[in-house]
């Protein structure tokens, strides 16, 4: 059942633009019928955290910042069934309510019911979080830099106790996107090629997912040297680094060692506008897919439509990479359970979170996957 009090903790706070985030002691309310309180145990940084404090999607301010992470159910609502106190989630983005058109359809991972919470605000159209009397916004559906959050019910997974706790944060969000990109949205054919541009936490999730389809090639695009080593842990075949070559564009690189063919599949996962056009000249004409993960704070961005078009490609969004968060996230625990993923090698910072001008300052550091936060 619901806790009546409102809860007083730590929590990272972004209070505008360009201004320093700072740990504060907020208010958290206790959670409506439909919502359960957490208390967090550890958090880890995306780069999606860095976008929303500086205005992405929408500035706005004051905000608690932080959506990956995990944590143990510290109060429910009245008409909460699939957890209850005690049980160890992570929070997601995006709902799965499974009656819905697109919950119920094999195309869509985007439920109409629970939808991704641009607003950053809870489905009722307020806030569970204040601080000082002022209110604060979620980023999507939850805020994790924070000691305790209230979130919907229906966007939680449960997670086996035996699961690495700090591995089970980073599936709420980055390795899960760039991973059921490969699996779900993509569904990388046995024995194809595939180029994935950027290798971070998505990017690596992209090439391990891949590997788990079978693709027989799978090229690794990245200006960092440091990255060659982690993609090859995850099953990255061929590694480029742009910086080598400057004279080459990216897709001349990629149709160099693939016979001038190009590849199957290619997976954007930087968000630098300039290389959408790249991902999709480094396809096969007249069947090359590219799967659009990267966003940046440019939303508008150039496109070389006679790629698009005459040579017959497909350009393709997602979002979690195509993963339904009740249907198939749990296929991804499990696998986490038994170990099939390589999740500590995307682990190579700690930090409290009063040390999140740290973590901030690991991100821009060469050998830098995953900042984890413990709470």
């Amino acid at each position: 059942m619901s806790n009546s009090h409102a809860i007083t903790c730590k929590a990272v706070v972004c209070w505008g633009l360009g201004e320093p985030l700072k740990v504060e002691e907020i208010q958290v309310e206790p959670p409506k019928s439909t919502e359960v309180r957490v208390k967090m145990l550890y958090a880890s940084v995306c780069h999606t955290d860095i976008l929303c404090s500086e205005g992405f999607p929408a500035p706005l301010y004051p905000r608690v910042l932080g959506h990956e992470g995990v944590g143990v159910v510290e109060s429910v609502g009245d008409e909460v069934k699939e957890v209850k106190e005690g049980d160890i989630v992570i929070p997601t983005y995006i709902g799965e309510c499974k009656e819905c058109e697109n919950c119920t359809s094999r195309i869509s991972n985007l439920c109409l019911k629970y939808p991704i919470a641009l607003n950053g605000l809870m489905l009722d159209g307020t806030s569970r979080m204040s601080v000082r009397g002022q209110k604060l916004y979620h980023i999507f559906s939850c805020s994790t830099w924070s000691e305790y959050m209230v979130i919907d019910a229906n966007y939680v997974v449960r997670v086996h106790p035996s699961i690495d706790l700090s591995h089970a944060s980073f599936l709420s969000c980055g390795f899960t996107t760039g991973y059921g990109a490969a699996w779900k949205e993509a569904k990388v054919e046995k024995g194809s090629s595939v180029a994935v541009l950027g290798l971070g936490t998505v990017g690596l999730g992209a090439v391990d997912g891949a590997r788990m389809q079978g693709a027989a090639k799978i090229i690794g695009i990245d200006k960092n040297p440091w990255k060659k080593e982690k993609g090859e842990a995850f099953g990255m075949t061929d590694f480029i680094n742009p910086d080598d070559e400057p004279n080459k564009s990216i897709s001349e690189l990629v149709k160099g060692i693939t016979h001038g063919m190009g590849v199957d599949y290619c997976f954007e996962c930087t968000g630098v506008p300039s290389l959408l056009s790249e991902a999709l000249e480094t396809t096969k004409v007249g069947k090359g897919k590219v799967i659009v993960i990267g966003v940046g704070v440019d939303t508008m961005v150039p496109l070389n439509v006679i790629a698009l078009a005459c040579g017959g490609r497909t350009l393709k969004g997602t979002t979690f990479g195509g993963i339904k968060t009740k249907s198939d996230l749990p296929i991804l625990l499990d696998k986490c359970k038994n170990k099939e993923f390589k999740l500590h090698q995307l682990l190579t910072h700690h930090v409290k979170l009063e040390e999140i001008d740290k973590a901030i300052q690991l991100l821009k550091q060469p050998d830098c996957v995953k900042v984890l936060i413990t709470i």
